[in-house]
């Protein structure tokens, strides 16, 4: 039998809800649910993710993070909490940490979650995703202060391994940077794209040997690893080349103690680092059905920390904010104290503030800090 390439599986991805009913045996009302949220946002589900899915449980986690929901029609929100478009520089290209470059490389997914703070461009719109690569890596080479470069998206594996190539072969000369990092999902969703694709895994090594190359992917529930997402980690870190993971908080995907210590249990032992555990973003279609309050999710972090040793608690628990990656370090009385771990202005470094919070509050308005 003649395994099928990632690219073959790629194209049979379930993008309509006729699709979907057949798959799921969906009433027809739930079918037209489906078909007008993929009106608004793209659906796009691998087969082999499709089938990590608990048929017969409608809240299954894995369900809810690649199934449409009613709840994306919600407009209450923002499709751009952490002020992405006002740091891009160059089309493609945002500089809002100081050391740090983000590369928009494409605007495409092996799947797209339902969950994306990206909504507003993942198999939508290509306005802010790079055209070209020459004018971002002149500008990386021309500042000094940028020691490296996130190559995201849309999942930055989903660009041909000649464009791969192409970014790595210009980034590698710029002799002030320290490493590069390639953001994708793929190790979770299709992991095919790292098992079966020898092309891949010899590039990055190849210029592994001349920058470290960090690939950074995103586990939420440990019925994502499977031996076929277990073996694209192992052949990674084989190659050199370490996987570092960044959990979202999501409410009926990870949200108890046990079920986040899951996740992280399951990271460690696949060789992979718990990197950052992220508060998920009130994002248009995504807030009310996926965000955690602050003081619940402290009591499940602070709950997960307990049943883990010593690495799988060396994640940071961080909201992705207008004014930089901030640390949500705990209550005091009836505030919650944070922590600037990454700051865009030079007045918020390191600054540790408190804030007065509700039982429901899940976020921190622009203008609160």
């Amino acid at each position: 039998k003649v395994k099928m390439s990632w690219k073959n599986d790629l194209s049979k991805n379930i993008t309509k809800a006729e699709e979907l009913k057949l798959y799921l045996q969906l009433s027809e009302e739930k079918t037209k649910k489906i078909s007008q949220v993929t009106d608004k946002f793209p659906m796009s589900i691998p087969h082999y993710y499709l089938s990590l899915i608990d048929k017969s449980n409608e809240e299954d986690p894995i369900r809810r993070m690649c199934v449409p929901s009613g709840y994306e029609e919600d407009t209450c929100g923002s499709f751009d909490t952490s002020g992405e478009t006002e740091n891009t520089v160059i089309s493609g290209l945002q500089h809002k940490y100081k050391q740090t470059a983000l590369i928009l490389s494409t605007n495409n997914c092996a799947m797209y979650c339902r969950h994306c703070f990206r909504k507003r461009l993942v198999g939508l719109d290509d306005d802010e995703i790079a055209k070209n690569i020459k004018p971002m890596t002149d500008y990386i080479s021309s500042h000094e202060e940028i020691s490296n470069v996130l190559i995201t998206g849309g999942d930055s594996f989903m660009l041909s391994n000649t464009r791969i190539e192409d970014y790595l072969k210009a980034l590698t000369k710029i002799g002030h940077l320290d490493f590069i990092r390639f953001g994708t999902r793929t190790p979770v969703v299709l992991p095919k794209r790292i098992t079966e694709d020898d092309e891949l895994i010899e590039i990055l090594s190849r210029y592994c040997k001349i920058k470290q190359i960090f690939v950074v992917t995103q586990f939420n529930h440990k019925n994502e690893f499977t031996d076929e997402s277990k073996k694209a980690i192992k052949k990674l870190i084989n190659h050199n080349i370490p996987v570092l993971n960044q959990t979202v908080l999501l409410k009926g995907v990870n949200d108890s103690a046990e079920s986040l210590a899951d996740v992280f249990k399951e990271l460690t032992s696949a060789g992979a680092i718990p990197y950052y555990l992220f508060q998920c973003r009130p994002v248009s279609g995504v807030k009310d059905r996926f965000q955690v309050p602050f003081i619940r999710a402290y009591e499940i972090v602070e709950g997960a920390k307990k049943l883990q040793n010593g690495i799988g608690k060396s994640f940071r628990y961080c909201m992705s904010h207008v004014t930089g990656k901030i640390e949500i370090l705990g209550p005091e009385g009836d505030k919650m104290l944070f922590k600037y771990h990454e700051a865009k202005y030079d007045k918020d470094f390191n600054r540790i503030f408190s804030l007065k919070i509700d039982k429901d509050t899940c976020w921190i308005g622009d203008d609160e800090i």
